[in-house]
């Protein structure tokens, strides 16, 4: 496994949190400071959690369901390129128009959006899920999936740090500073796709090895 940096790398590639706080100032509007920092703080354990869980318990579902880590790396590269295209429109990585419509129409009804879409998918989805349980695989002991689940935990504490300075990091970068940075992000997304997907294909395909 590549440690210790390039899991925690594409990890933030796709969370990006500073990406999902345009969304999380307008979801949280006509929220009291209060409700605020509740929604931040179960949007940071949320992603925690569905990070961790991927680590210790993805391979497991793989298995259940007769599924090769070959054809999940393929698939998970894909998604994580769409993620990566998505982003280079300076759209968050696992953002759908449908989500936001949901998400604002909880947020104008007072409902905790803390998890629904914040989290899932805006934060964490089908892409981060499908690059935990990958980077899972490549684990040969039991302290580096601890080190994947303190990849989760940092993402948390990213996610809360992020949320919890919405209002100053918006004011301070403005639209267009996000864009940029969720572009660059993008690109960074990008080309780790493209090792994730051409990883899964030469072990469906040996010959192309050659």
């Amino acid at each position: 496994m590549d440690f210790p940096i390039k899991p925690l790398i594409t990890l933030l590639a796709i969370v990006n949190p500073i990406g999902v706080i345009p969304f999380f100032i307008h979801f949280t509007r006509n929220f009291t400071s209060a409700q605020r920092k509740k929604t931040v703080r179960i949007a940071a354990l949320t992603a925690f959690l569905v990070i961790a869980i991927s680590a210790l318990l993805g391979l497991k579902i793989l298995e259940f369901f007769g599924i090769s880590l070959a054809s999940f790396q393929v698939g998970g590269g894909l998604l994580l390129l769409m993620s990566a295209i998505q982003m280079l429109h300076a759209q968050p990585a696992e953002s759908r128009a449908q989500d936001v419509d949901d998400g604002a129409s909880r947020a104008d009804s007072g409902a905790s959006i803390a998890v629904v879409p914040l989290t899932i998918p805006l934060l964490t989805g089908p892409a981060s899920i499908s690059t935990v349980v990958i980077y899972a695989e490549k684990t040969r002991h039991i302290w580096e999936l601890g080190v994947l689940v303190g990849y989760g935990l940092f993402i948390g504490v990213a996610t809360w740090l992020a949320l919890s300075a919405a209002g100053r990091i918006g004011r301070f970068m403005g639209q267009t500073g996000i864009n940029v940075m969720t572009r660059l992000m993008g690109l960074i997304l990008a080309a780790i796709a493209v090792e994730v997907m051409s990883d899964g294909l030469i072990k469906l395909f040996p010959a192309l090895a050659r």
